[in-house]
């Protein structure tokens, strides 16, 4: 019965790579990699050859792939599981894989290494005590408003994945959900030639978002929330809201402008609305 080896892959720098990583790919004779190319690509950085079987598994085909990779920990005395950059099943393929191995009693064995989660959160300067992985956000813009309007109390500090041509939109939702002076940091390419970290309040990053052409690979870190930020009592949020509505403007467009100009998430104000009735 074979080993389902799961191996955190560098996120950028090869010579993250650990010395046990090198071991466990030299002696792999079968790798189940999501990209078959970016592995040949990884071993010959690092100087490795390997003769092992390789057969690609990506969020496409992860399900297809169950029986082989099955026959393969049956066959094998082991099977490595690794994806282009970070930790498998960390919003990368790889956990319908561990499923299927506790499923059939087969044993596992995770190799740790570089995580562009935690080395955000380190870069960021924010809060690292307690936080919150949140992955990528919805793709439509209405999709993603809900999504982060549910995370404006939020007391974590967040970490978020987001494809480079989504990243001046997910920081205005940020910005509309979270206040324009909540702390965050955006990371680009981390550990690489070219890594980048822009630090400041989420209408600050939208600026900047919007100065430049966005390339690479983005995580963002987003501060949490905290109740001693909102310096305006209740009542006074709950009138500024009421005397906007007076003036004829609708209840949920009262609740978004004064959010936006107090700097407090559309959430809290919706709150007290709801227990100011």
């Amino acid at each position: 019965m074979g080993t389902l080896v799961v191996a955190a892959a560098p996120i950028g720098n090869s010579g993250d790579a650990t010395g046990r990583l090198k071991e466990v790919i030299s002696k792999s004779t079968f790798v189940a990699a999501e990209d078959s190319r970016k592995f040949a690509r990884l071993c010959k950085d690092l100087g490795i050859e390997h003769r092992a079987k390789v057969i690609s598994f990506f969020e496409g085909n992860e399900r297809e792939r169950l029986d082989e990779l099955e026959r393969a920990l049956t066959e094998h005395d082991e099977v490595l599981l690794i994806t282009d950059s970070g930790m498998p099943g960390v919003s990368d393929p790889g956990y319908r894989a561990i499923i299927l191995a506790l499923e059939k009693n087969f044993p596992i064995q995770v190799l740790p290494g570089a995580s562009a989660v935690t080395t955000a959160l380190v870069l960021s300067g924010l809060p690292s005590d307690r936080f919150a992985f949140e992955g990528f956000a919805p793709r439509t813009d209405v999709a993603r408003d809900k999504f982060l309007e549910e995370l404006a109390e939020e007391e974590r500090t967040m970490i978020f994945f987001e494809a480079p041509h989504r990243i001046a939109a997910f920081l205005q939702s940020a910005t509309k959900s979270f206040g324009e002076n909540r702390r965050a940091a955006v990371c680009r390419e981390m550990t690489k030639t070219y890594e980048e970290v822009q630090r400041g309040t989420l209408a600050g990053l939208f600026d900047w978002a919007n100065s430049k052409e966005m390339l690479g690979e983005f995580t963002i870190v987003i501060s949490g929330f905290s109740k001693r930020d909102v310096t305006h009592s209740e009542d006074e949020i709950a009138g500024l809201v009421k005397r906007l509505e007076s003036a004829g403007i609708s209840r949920k467009e009262a609740i978004s402008t004064v959010a936006k100009e107090l700097g407090v998430p559309k959430r809290s104000v919706f709150d007290i609305m709801v227990s100011h009735k």
